[in-house]
């Protein structure tokens, strides 16, 4: 349960302002500690590399929430924040906080990205888009957001798991910008129709079809589901995807019948696929890992009218990305 968004600022951003400012007044100590410690995590500093993260994150954290305090009032006091330029700042925020962050993170993880066959229509100014993409292993969709904002100079309008509003700065930054929390309501759907309605030239709506991170139970109980709804073909089209999960349809036909007029770009990414648990990423760390991303476009007279034959063609693009990281390795 997620508590209502006055008692998240009135209470728990104060104190949680408190919290970190504190964690950082002691964080040269914990640095230090973990560098001392470092030759117990097999030599490779793990506990200094992680110690470092959690210090930038927290860096950032409280920064952002002091700037985003400042936008408030700047606005008067919450009264323009839903103004262009008031939208706008919050997006450069945004791209500043994930650009330093992915850069800390090749610093001090050891994470590499690289695009293969990119294609250039994503960033082509003067055409909404509408970002599809597979949700798997820790952080992928900051490494998305970053991408749209900080590479292709986008504004995304993010559908993501309520939950994420425990963390203040996300909070905060998406409940000022389109943006739709899922919750378990039946009126999701209309949700993301809404948030996908009027995208400009250089909008873009992201949604993860498959509805949560991939692990391999997830998949089983995403083909159990099928079969339980009687989805039979469905069900034998998701076991033969070893890599992803079967998609949701619900949310993908809801933004395609609301913008009509946008593109589709499919997006897929292979190299976290093996860090499941936090005990992975320990286990794996410096992750020394290149992570590939492929991202596909489809032009709006591409795209199938039929309510079956678009769930047809969302797994057959599922299956494709599945293909895709059988042959790139997961």
């Amino acid at each position: 349960m997620i508590p209502p968004r006055w008692l998240r600022r009135l209470v728990l951003a104060p104190i949680f302002v408190v919290l970190i400012a504190a964690l950082l007044l002691t964080m040269p100590a914990w640095l230090l500690l973990a560098a001392v410690l470092g030759p117990f995590g097999s030599g490779r500093m793990r506990f200094l590399r992680i110690s470092w993260m959690v210090a930038v994150y927290l860096f950032l954290e409280l920064v952002a929430l002091v700037v985003l305090f400042a936008l408030w009032v700047g606005s008067g006091f919450g009264w323009r924040l839903r103004g262009p330029r008031f939208q706008r700042a919050h997006y450069v925020l945004t791209g500043l906080f994930l650009r330093i962050l992915y850069r800390q993170a090749r610093f001090a993880l050891g994470v590499k990205v690289a695009v293969v066959g990119t294609d250039p229509d994503v960033a082509a100014p003067g055409q909404p888009e509408l970002v599809f993409c597979r949700h798997a292993g820790p952080g992928d969709s900051f490494l998305l957001v970053h991408a749209l904002v900080n590479w292709f100079d986008r504004e995304p309008r993010i559908v993501l798991k309520h939950t994420l509003q425990w963390d203040p700065v996300i909070d905060v930054v998406l409940n000022r910008l389109p943006s739709h929390f899922v919750t378990f309501a039946p009126d999701s759907e209309e949700h993301i129709a809404e948030l996908a309605t009027g995208l400009d030239e250089n909008d873009v709506l992201v949604l993860f079809p498959e509805g949560g991170n991939f692990t391999p139970g997830r998949r089983e109980r995403a083909i159990q589901r099928l079969r339980d709804l009687g989805l039979h073909g469905m069900a034998e089209r998701a076991e033969r995807m070893r890599h992803v999960l079967a998609p949701r349809p619900g949310g993908t036909l809801a933004a395609l019948d609301a913008a009509p007029e946008a593109g589709v770009i499919w997006v897929a990414h292979t190299g976290l696929d093996k860090l499941l648990t936090v005990a992975d990423v320990w286990r794996h760390l410096p992750l020394d890992l290149t992570i590939t991303m492929r991202w596909w476009s489809v032009e709006p007279d591409e795209i199938p009218s039929g309510r079956q034959e678009r769930v047809d063609w969302l797994f057959e693009w599922w299956a494709r990305i599945d293909r895709w990281i059988d042959e790139v390795g997961p």
